[in-house]
Order: structure tokens, then C-alpha cells, then sequence
């Protein structure tokens, strides 16, 4: 509870830097209101109680389509995602011969888009939208003629209009009980997943149907399928019970550098951005930093939202054809009653990693986007009092994310691993799309 009073403090404390008057503010681009959105966005997957990781992925995969196509409809150096993404039809064209103001047209679509996919988040949320959007409206408009306004205005909510009708079909629009089914046969043998939790609610999975959610870019949520994790056993000599004994063996010797390591990727939601929105932070700041241009925004944002969301669509599909135990499952039944892991272990199947194949789909697309070996330093947790952390490419992260479950334990070797591979495969996709003419 008092985490969740200092998110909601800072939230607070967006809304009043919200309340700046337009007068004290720079001319402002599509750039900025990219930014200024997406820093709104980011606070309110912490503070919406249906936001887990694989819903949070799918909110980043429209929004960034919203604010591509939204540009890319006014740019012809651009391709639009149409015909590219499944189920994306054309979005409306612009009316010819007249002007359209592209920041406008940009916060009219981030802004209604923005309602729409957080309706249900809190009254401060609430209030924080409604700041964001009344700021960066009369901004945006200051100094433009009425006529250009309300038809740069009109166009964007066309655009969001267009991209949330696509958008109700794909399998994950309606999130009830917060993602848990209210019924679910559980997998009976060893082998499979059984709770881990005593809270109530987590007694069955969370979001059983996620992998059979419409993708953005792969043809199926087993476009990129894995290998069966190692045969369960509970012989000592096996592979499988290996894993375990090297999980086990980590978490009772942690140095303070894994334990940091563990904590700086837990990612928890309603008490962070999530593992998603980790990487959105990731990139944005590398955008910021570079002064990149909305065109620049808008293609990295679209690519990074897509592959992230169906980095969770493939993953979910390979935790549930698998259905493993977790570790700390495992350990207690096997090796010692009395383990406990680090981390929280989530209440779903353990193979693959999550943390492992979104950090590698990402990884992949940051690399094709601004090269090999790019040295960053990742501040995403700076607000958290968490030391930020440094790194000599975006796969150096991804492995480092992936291996901070194993510290925490809660995945096995294989589920990193395999879940790396994993998310490679599915970055590859979102790396091919075109996007200039």
C-alpha cells in the first residue's frame, strides 16, 4: 500500500506540472506529444488494475499503430502499416487540396486512443487524462486558424476511430476478473502448473487464452514455436532435476550484485511500468536523447508496441501447450520444504520466460533501429530509488532481464534461454515491416 501511495503521489505530481499554461510552453511538434503521451501512458499502466504485462503489451501495439498511421497518413516518405499488420485495413484518407496540422492531428488521435484503452483506470487516472488532454489541445492549437484545428482534430479521432474498431476483434478487448478465468480445469501429473499463491483469485491462471489472441505481425501466436523444455524428473541425475538444483542453489547464494539485478527487472505490476513498458522507456529515452524526429517516434514506437505485444501472444501460447510447474513448485516437493524464492513467482506456467522473450523481441528491434553494440544506460527506475544501470548493447539488457529470473527464482535455464530465442524470432517480424516509401 505504500508503494502504490508514492505511484499515486507522482501521478499527482504529473497532473501538476500538467497545469503549466500554454503560454510558458515551446512550440510544440508531433514529437512532443508522442512523448508527453507516452509519459502519461506509462504512469497509468501502473495505476490500472487490469494491466498486466500481456495487456499492457497489447495497449503499447495500438497505441504505437494509432500514432503511426495518424503521421504517416500526412507524410508521404512513410508507408502505412495497412495490409502489413493482420486485420489492418487502410485508415481514412485525408481530404485533398487542404491543410491538416500534424501535432494537432496527433494529439486528437493519442488522446481519445488514450481514453479509450485506460476508461477503466482510477480517478486520479482520470483526472491526469483529462489535464493532459486540455494542455496539450490548447498548445497544439495556439496560433492556427479555427477551420484547420477542427479538421486536423476531426482526422485523428477518425484514425483512432479506425484503429479501435480493428482493435475489438483480436481476442484480448475485454479483460474480466482482472485477466483470471472463473473456470479453468487445471492439468493434473507432476509435471504441470499448479498456484502458487494463496490469494483467491490466483487459483487459476492468469489469461489461459492470451496465446490465442490475434497477432500484429505473426500469422498465428506459434509462428516462432519452441522445443519442449527438458523431460520432467525427479532423479538427481536428470537434466530437468539440474535446473531445479541450479535455482536453487543460486537463490541461497545470491551476491548482491544478482540481488540487485533481480529486483532492477522485476517489473511488478500496479508497482511499475511493467516488463513492457520497461523497454518503452528504454527506447524513448535513446529518442529524446538523439532529438529524433516524430517521424522517427512514430516508427519505433509502432515497431516496439507490435513486436512487444506479440512477444506476450507467442509466449502465452507456449506457456500454456507446455503447462510447467514453477520452481519454487518443484524445490519444496523435491529438494527442500523450506525454499522460498526472491521474486514473487506470477500466477501462470513457467515455459518460457516472459521477462526472457519480450526482452529479446525488443532487444532485436532496438538493434535494427539504432545498431549493434549501442551503449545506453537504463533509467527506468530512477523515480524508484533504483541505481540505474548500464549497458554495452540492447541484447547485453535482454540477457540480463532474462537472467534476473533465475536470480529471483522463478524460471528455470531453459525458459531464459529458449524464451530469448524465442523473442528474436518474433522481433525479426516486426524488424520487416516496411515503413518508408
Amino acid at each position: 500500500m505504500k508503494a502504490l501511495g508514492k505511484r499515486l503521489l507522482a501521478l499527482c505530481f504529473i497532473m501538476v506540472a500538467l497545469a503549466v499554461p500554454p503560454a510558458q510552453a515551446a512550440s510544440v511538434g508531433a514529437d512532443k506529444v508522442m512523448r508527453d503521451w507516452y509519459r502519461l501512458i506509462l504512469e497509468l499502466v501502473r495505476h490500472t488494475p487490469t494491466y498486466s504485462p500481456p495487456v499492457a503489451s497489447r495497449a503499447f501495439g495500438y497505441l504505437g499503430v494509432t500514432a503511426y498511421e495518424a503521421l504517416a497518413a500526412g507524410d508521404t516518405t512513410m508507408t502505412s502499416l495497412a495490409g502489413q499488420l493482420n486485420g489492418l485495413t487502410p485508415v481514412p484518407q485525408r481530404e485533398k487540396g487542404v491543410a491538416y496540422d500534424e501535432a494537432v492531428v496527433m494529439q486528437a488521435a493519442l488522446s481519445s486512443a488514450a481514453r479509450e484503452f485506460f476508461g477503466n483506470t482510477g480517478p486520479t487516472g482520470q483526472r491526469a487524462l483529462k489535464r493532459m488532454t486540455e494542455k496539450l489541445s490548447s498548445e497544439v492549437s495556439a496560433g492556427l486558424a479555427s477551420d484547420l484545428v477542427a479538421r486536423s482534430e476531426a482526422y485523428g479521432k477518425s484514425v483512432t476511430a479506425h484503429i479501435l474498431a480493428w482493435s475489438e476483434s483480436d481476442g484480448g478487448a475485454k479483460i474480466e476478473n482482472m485477466g483470471f478465468p472463473l473456470e479453468f480445469t487445471l492439468n493434473k501429473g507432476p509435471s504441470h502448473w499448479v498456484p502458487t499463491s494463496l490469494i483467491n483469485q490466483q487459483q487459476l491462471p492468469l489469461l489461459p487464452k492470451w496465446g490465442e489472441n490475434r497477432p500484429f505481425v505473426m500469422q498465428s501466436g506459434n509462428a516462432c514455436p519452441l522445443p519442449p523444455p527438458p523431460t520432467y524428473s525427479e532423479e538427481k541425475g536428470s537434466d530437468f532435476y539440474k535446473e531445479a538444483f541450479e535455482v536453487y542453489e543460486t537463490v541461497k547464494n545470491l551476491t548482491p550484485e544478482q540481488r540487485a539485478v533481480a529486483r532492477f527487472w522485476s517489473d511488478d505490476p500496479m508497482l511499475s511500468p511493467t516488463p513492457p513498458g520497461h523497454w518503452m522507456v528504454i527506447g524513448l529515452k535513446i529518442l529524446d536523447d538523439r532529438e529524433a524526429s516524430a517521424a522517427e517516434h512514430a516508427d519505433l514506437l509502432a515497431r516496439l508496441g507490435v513486436t512487444l505485444a506479440d512477444a506476450f501472444i507467442g509466449c502465452w501460447h507456449s506457456k500454456f501447450e507446455y503447462d510447467l510447474l514453477r520452481p519454487v513448485t518443484y524445490i519444496k516437493r523435491v529438494i527442500d520444504p523450506k525454499w522460498e524464492p526472491v521474486l514473487i513467482t506470477p500466477p501462470f506456467p513457467e515455459y518460457p520466460s516472459g521477462h526472457s522473450t519480450q526482452s529479446g523481441a525488443a532487444a532485436t528491434v532496438l538493434t535494427a533501429f539504432f545498431g549493434e553494440n549501442f551503449v545506453f544506460t537504463d533509467s527506468t527506475h530512477e523515480k524508484d530509488k533504483l541505481p540505474n544501470r548500464s549497458f554495452k548493447s540492447f541484447w547485453d539488457a535482454a540477457q540480463e532481464a532474462g537472467i534476473s529470473r533465475l536470480y529471483g527464482g522463478i524460471h528455470f535455464r531453459a525458459a531464459i534461454d529458449r524464451g530469448l530465442d524465442q523473442g528474436r524470432c518474433i522481433g525479426e517480424k516486426a524488424v520487416a515491416l516496411r515503413t518508408r516509401g
